[in-house]
C-alpha cells in the first residue's frame, strides 16, 4: 500500500501567513523524513480555508527539499485553468521531480472562487471534461490542440512529457454526473475527507443517500475501458492518533467541527443557490438546515479516523475492505491544531501505524519514479 499525507493549507487559527506556511512546509518535510511516501496539496483561493492557489508551484518547491517524495494535487481545480499552460506546469513538475508527480483533477464547488476568479460555474462540467480530455492526450503524445471552447492550434509541449498520466491521475467527484465523466476520461477515483466506511452522507442529505449503493464510476468505467482493469482508488480522511483514546476523540471532536464549520461557510452549504447553477443541481438536495448544524457537524466529527493506534489501523483496514484502495493519504493536520500538535500527530501516526498500513497488499499503477526505474 503507497502511504502519503494530505495537507490542505488550511490557516484555520488565523495566525501570521508567512509563519503558517513555513509550519505548513516543516509538516511537509517531516512526513517525508519519516517515510511517508507522498504529499497531496489542495487548490483553493480567497480565504484561510485553504491558502493554497497554486498546488503545483508549492509541490515543486518540495520536489527538490524531498527527493524521495512524490507529489499530489487533490485536486487542481479544472475549470479555473487553461488547459495548455495545465499541461506545461504538470510535465515541468515531471521533469523537476524525476516524474513524481500524482494528479488528481476536480470540477470545483465554491461560488466565490468561480467568481473570483471570473469563471461561468454553469460551464464547469464542460469545461472538465474537455481540459481533462486535452491534458491527458498531451501527456500521452506531446502536443496539445482542439477543444470546442479552447480551440487550441497544434502545439508541441517543450521540454516534451516524460511519461503520461494513464494510472496516476484520479478525480475527486461528488455527483454521479461527475464520477461517469471522470471514469470516461480514464481517470481513478479519489475518496477525499468523505466517509471511509459506509457512514451516513456527511452534510445529511437524504436524496443522494439512496443513490449509494450504484457504482457510477465502475459503471462508466467498464462501459468505456472494457478490456483494462479498473485501478484502484486513492483514499483520504482525518486521522488522529493517540495514546489515549479519549484524548484522539476530543481532537476529532473539536479539530472536526472547526473545519466543517469553516466548509459550510466556504461551500454556501446553506444556501439554495446551487438549483441555479447546471450541473450542480444535486447539491441542492445536500443543502444543510440551520437547525440541523449543531447535529451534522457531530456526525461529520465521527467520520474522521480517531484513536489509539490499534483502534486506527482497525478503522483504516475496515477502509481497506470496503473500497480497496491502493493508497492512503491521512490529514494529520486540520481545523486550527496547533503546530506542535499536528507535528505529534504525524509523529506518531509514522510511529505505529505507517509500516503495517505499508505492508497491506494491493495492486499500484502509479509506476515508478524515473529515479527509481533507473
Amino acid at each position: 500500500m503507497h502511504v502519503g499525507m494530505g495537507t490542505g493549507f488550511a490557516n484555520s487559527l488565523g495566525i501570521d501567513d508567512a509563519r503558517f506556511i513555513q509550519e505548513e512546509f516543516k509538516q511537509c518535510l517531516l512526513a517525508a523524513e519519516l517515510g511517508f511516501e507522498s504529499v497531496w496539496i489542495t487548490e483553493h483561493h480567497f480565504s484561510n480555508y485553504s491558502m493554497s492557489p497554486d498546488p503545483l508551484m508549492l509541490l515543486g518547491h518540495l520536489s527538490g527539499r524531498a527527493p524521495q517524495l512524490w507529489l499530489g494535487t487533490q485536486v487542481i481545480v479544472v475549470p479555473w485553468h487553461d488547459p495548455v499552460r495545465v499541461a506545461e506546469q504538470i510535465v515541468l513538475l515531471d521533469h523537476m521531480s524525476g516524474g513524481r508527480a500524482l494528479i488528481g483533477f476536480g470540477r470545483g464547488l465554491a461560488r466565490m472562487e468561480f467568481e473570483g476568479l471570473r469563471v461561468d460555474q454553469s460551464k464547469a462540467r464542460e469545461l472538465f471534461d474537455e481540459t481533462v480530455g486535452l491534458v491527458m492526450n498531451a501527456l500521452e503524445t506531446g502536443v496539445i490542440e482542439g477543444g470546442t471552447l479552447a480551440k487550441i492550434p497544434r502545439r508541441e509541449l517543450r521540454p516534451r512529457p516524460l511519461r503520461g498520466l494513464k494510472g496516476r491521475a484520479f478525480c475527486a467527484a461528488g455527483s454521479p454526473a461527475s464520477m461517469q465523466s471522470a471514469a470516461r476520461l480514464g481517470l481513478g477515483r479519489m475518496y477525499i475527507n468523505q466517509p471511509m466506511t459506509h457512514a451516513p452522507a456527511p452534510f445529511g442529505g437524504h436524496a443522494a443517500e439512496q443513490d449509494r449503493a450504484r457504482d457510477h464510476w465502475l459503471e462508466a468505467w467498464l462501459a468505456a475501458h472494457p478490456n483494462e482493469t479498473p485501478p484502484k482508488s486513492f483514499v483520504s480522511n482525518v486521522v488522529f492518533v493517540n495514546e489515549s483514546a479519549e484524548k484522539a476523540q476530543l481532537q476529532a471532536r473539536t479539530y472536526m467541527a472547526n473545519t466543517f464549520r469553516s466548509a459550510v461557510k466556504h461551500y454556501e452549504l446553506m444556501g439554495d443557490h446551487f438549483k441555479d447553477i447546471k450541473g450542480y443541481e444535486v447539491y441542492s438536495a445536500l443543502r444543510l438546515k440551520p437547525e440541523d448544524m449543531d447535529k451534522v457537524t457531530e456526525a461529520n466529527a465521527a467520520t474522521a479516523v480517531a484513536g489509539t493506534p490499534l483502534q486506527v489501523l482497525e478503522k483504516l483496514a475496515e477502509t481497506k475492505r470496503d473500497l480497496d484502495p491502493q493508497m492512503m493519504c491521512p490529514h494529520l493536520y486540520t481545523g486550527g491544531m496547533p503546530h506542535e500538535e499536528a507535528m505529534a500527530n504525524i509523529r506518531l501516526f509514522a510511529k505505529h501505524c505507517l509500516a503495517e498500513v505499508q505492508s497491506w497488499p494491493t495492486t499500484l499503477t502509479i509506476g515508478e519514479s524515473l529515479q527509481a526505474a533507473a
